[in-house]
């Protein structure tokens, strides 16, 4: 049985857990706030979430962990068969993760946790983001998903990432610099599916537990 270490309320937990639910993988969870306890660091040497216990050991970086799912479980492939359309997909998830989440990223301290961000960091970010979000759009396709006519496991990222990088914008900026894009009628789609339900219900659950317990905002990849 797999074990996925985290947190509901981290986006790169959520991502992976996805993929579990939507390839039918049996696994169970483990609360874990980023903790730097030697039982950790042995499965996350930088004591990052999620990560992933296998029967042969541990795996970190949600990335990995999602390749090696693909590799282990093909029964429900979330990568097309096509090298070139895999690569695709592949490079959504790029975009979307080191060109969108991890700018917006940024903004995050002041956005949900209360902190404050330097008017210049604020200010260089929102160009920043504007190009990358019009990189982004040439390259999505939002028909219906985001690679195209499947879920891929572009869209375990796109569906978990996009919310929190609107959610930044609007509440630095008052806008969302993502309305320009189809993304309300895609997580509406999603939200159609089983595996999203539970993970927003989820999501929902850890987040009152985290406002109780007031952990750091722990490092997610």
């Amino acid at each position: 049985m797999l074990t996925l270490a985290g947190f509901s309320v981290s986006n790169y937990h959520n991502k992976v857990k996805l993929a579990l639910l939507e390839k039918g993988i049996p696994f169970d969870e483990e609360l874990n706030w980023a903790s730097k306890d030697e039982e950790t660091l042995c499965c996350s040497p930088l004591g990052k979430v999620p990560f992933l216990k296998t029967d042969r050991g541990a795996l970190c970086e949600s990335q990995v962990i999602l390749e090696y799912l693909e590799d282990a479980y093909p029964q429900k492939p979330l990568l097309p068969a096509d090298p070139w359309e895999r690569a695709k997909v592949r490079e959504l998830v790029v975009f979307v993760e080191l060109h969108l989440e991890l700018v917006a990223r940024r903004l995050y301290p002041q956005a949900f946790f209360g902190g404050k961000v330097s008017a210049s960091t604020i200010d260089r970010t929102r160009p920043e983001l504007e190009r990358n979000l019009a990189a982004f759009a040439r390259l999505a396709r939002f028909s219906p998903f985001v690679a195209g006519d499947r879920f891929t496991l572009a869209d375990c990222a796109a569906c978990v990432h996009l919310p929190v990088v609107s959610m930044a914008c609007k509440a630095i900026w008052g806008e969302d610099l993502l309305a320009g894009l189809p993304v309300r009628d895609y997580l509406k789609l999603m939200r159609e599916r089983e595996s999203v339900r539970r993970i927003d219900a989820d999501r929902k659950a850890n987040a009152e537990l985290m406002a109780r317990e007031k952990p750091f905002a722990a490092p997610a990849a």
